[in-house]
C-alpha cells in the first residue's frame, strides 16, 4: 500500500465535535494511520499536535470554506495542519453541471483555486457526489468533460461510491482519469442515495476492482452515515482493506 489508510472525519461528526482527541486516539487504536479533516480552520495547530502524538499523518483536508470566504486563511490553517493537499468537497451549483458552458465555469474556480493553492505550498483538488455523474455530455460523464478542462494541476480526489450511484462504471473512470486521481473516497453499501452505508466489503461496491484501478492514490474510508456503531464499522473497513492488499 503506498500510503497508510486514511478516514475522512465527516465519518465521526456526531463525535468529534464534543470529543476529538478521544475519536482521534479510537482511530489511531483501530489502526489507520492517517485522517482527512472537514473543516481545517477548526485549531489546526491543536489538531496537529494531537494527530501527530498519535501517529496519524493527514492525508489532506476538505474545505468548503474555499468557496465561502477569502480562501488565504483556509489554505494557511490547511498548511499548519500539516498536509500538503487541499479539497474542494462541494460548493459547485449542480445545474453548473449540466453544460458545457456551466462546466467551463467549475474549471475556470478550480483553476484558480489550484493556483492559489501553489502560492502556500499546496496542492488543489475535488471531491464529487453524485450530480457529477449523472449528466451526460455528449455521451460522457460530465466529470470526466471537467477533468478536460482544468489545468493540470488540478486533482480529483474520486468518490468512489457516489460515483457508481451516479451511473458511473467506476473502474473505466478511474483508468480514464488516470493520474488527476489524487485519492479515493472508499465506502460501501446499497448504492441507494438516503440508504446507511455499511463497512466496506459489506455491500454492493466492487471494491477490490475499483482499486486495482487506480492503485497509487490515497485510500480515505468515509461512512457518510451508518446503520451500526461507527467504530465497529470502520475496524471492519479496515481489516477488509488490509485484507486485499494482503492477497
Amino acid at each position: 500500500m503506498a500510503h497508510p489508510l486514511s478516514v475522512q472525519l465527516y465519518s465521526v461528526r456526531d463525535l468529534i465535535t464534543d470529543d476529538r482527541d478521544g475519536v482521534l486516539r479510537r482511530i489511531a487504536q483501530i489502526g489507520y494511520g492517517a485522517v482527512e479533516p472537514y473543516n481545517p480552520l477548526d485549531d489546526p495547530k491543536g489538531f496537529r499536535r494531537v494527530a501527530e502524538d498519535l501517529g496519524l499523518a493527514v492525508s489532506s483536508a476538505h474545505a468548503i470554506a474555499l468557496v465561502r470566504q477569502e480562501p488565504g486563511p483556509v489554505f494557511e490553517a490547511a498548511a499548519t495542519l500539516g498536509t500538503d493537499m487541499i479539497i474542494l468537497p462541494a460548493g459547485i451549483d449542480e445545474k453548473e453541471f449540466t453544460t458545457r458552458d456551466g462546466l467551463a465555469r467549475a474549471a475556470d474556480l478550480l483553476n484558480r483555486l489550484a493556483a492559489q493553492a501553489a502560492g502556500f505550498g499546496l496542492r488543489f483538488g475535488y471531491h464529487n457526489h453524485w450530480w457529477e455523474f449523472e449528466p451526460l455530455i455528449d455521451g460522457r460523464h460530465a466529470l470526466e468533460v471537467l477533468a478536460d478542462l482544468t489545468a493540470p494541476e488540478v486533482l480529483f480526489e474520486v468518490d468512489t461510491y457516489w460515483a457508481a450511484v451516479g451511473g458511473a462504471r467506476v473502474p473505466d473512470v478511474l483508468r480514464r482519469l488516470g493520474e488527476k486521481v489524487f485519492a479515493l473516497h472508499v465506502k460501501d453499501g446499497p448504492m441507494v442515495k438516503g440508504e446507511p452505508h455499511t463497512a466496506v466489503g459489506k455491500g454492493a461496491m466492487a471494491v477490490p476492482e475499483i482499486l486495482a484501478a487506480s492503485p497509487d492514490a490515497w485510500r480515505i474510508v468515509e461512512l457518510d452515515s451508518c446503520a451500526t456503531d461507527i467504530f465497529e464499522a470502520l475496524a471492519d473497513s479496515r481489516a477488509y482493506l488490509i485484507g486485499l492488499e494482503s492477497t
